[in-house]
């Protein structure tokens, strides 16, 4: 059973008052889990070992997938940027995920305890992270991003008309996907 009407309408009344638009109501169900992903972050992403909500300080796969089934309702929320150069995303995804750990509060005091979000972006509210979830100097604030989580963001978020397409160049258009779990 998901969220009653009057709930989903309130959330909704959350997501315009804080600007967001571009977002899609989802069936949790449908949020693709995969081993290949965890692969790809323990070898080939230079934060692997190194993010306090990076693997591997997530749960393992089969845990990430029952947490995500655990859900009645999920939102995904798209992000567009350019870049002029490839250290600006980390700032650019910095603010951004500030406003979404407000956005999670908010979901929460409206009665959705479960609220639980997930970055477009690996962490990086710590110049220097410390690598471990118990020295985390921001723990209330850090989330894992989707691919953390073992999410084939690629193959969900098509599933639902978003657009996301491999970037050659960094000066390309990048299209990030949060997740809001909800129940």
């Amino acid at each position: 059973m998901g969220l009653s009407a009057e709930k989903r309408q309130k959330i909704d009344e959350i997501f315009k008052a804080g600007g967001y638009t571009d977002y899609k109501w989802i069936d949790p169900q449908k949020i693709v889990v995969a081993q290949w992903v965890r692969l790809k972050c323990q070898f080939g992403c230079g934060e692997y070992g190194h993010g306090g909500a990076c693997p591997p300080n997530t749960p393992p796969v089969a845990e990430c997938e029952r947490f995500f089934r655990e859900y009645s309702d999920a939102i995904i929320l798209h992000f567009e940027g350019v870049m002029d150069k490839p250290e600006d995303r980390h700032a650019w995804s910095r603010k951004i995920n500030a406003k979404l750990v407000k956005l999670e509060r908010e979901v929460f005091l409206a009665g959705c305890e479960r609220a639980f979000l997930l970055f477009m972006d690996s962490c990086c509210f710590c110049k220097e992270c410390t690598g471990d979830r118990q020295t985390c100097k921001e723990p209330r604030m850090a989330r894992p991003a989707p691919e953390a989580m073992a999410v084939d963001v690629y193959s969900t978020v098509r599933q639902f008309g978003f657009p996301i397409d491999v970037r050659t160049e960094y000066d390309q258009k990048m299209d990030r996907y949060a997740f809001l779990m909800v129940y």
